[in-house]
């Protein structure tokens, strides 16, 4: 009975290992550019729920209420800790006072 080892059933190499010094740098480059638009994502969402959020408030203040309501931003920086740990409140309270300005 012979036995096969895990060398002589992978595959040969159809090239020549990628050379050092440019592999991480094309790894790095495409992470980049990821990277970049993940970020111009972001702000397209920060962007609309600023908009989303200047409505509340002009409703709000529209219907005698007060522009900013505290509880709720708690809620929303209690959210942010919750799925980003401790740098998600300051994440959080940059969020709200880009949508609300500063109180």
């Amino acid at each position: 009975m012979t036995t096969t080892t895990p060398e002589a059933t992978a595959a040969p190499h159809a090239t020549t290992a990628p050379d050092a010094t440019t592999a991480p740098d094309g790894a790095i480059a495409e992470a980049r550019e990821r990277i970049d638009v993940l970020d111009d994502r972001i702000i397209g969402l920060i962007q609309e729920r600023m908009a989303v959020s200047a409505v509340v408030q002009q409703t709000r203040i529209a219907s005698g209420g007060r522009r900013v309501h505290l509880s709720r931003e708690m809620e929303i920086l209690g959210r942010y800790r919750d799925a980003l740990g401790r740098p998600g409140t300051p994440l959080a309270m940059t969020l709200l006072e880009l949508c609300r300005g500063r109180i």
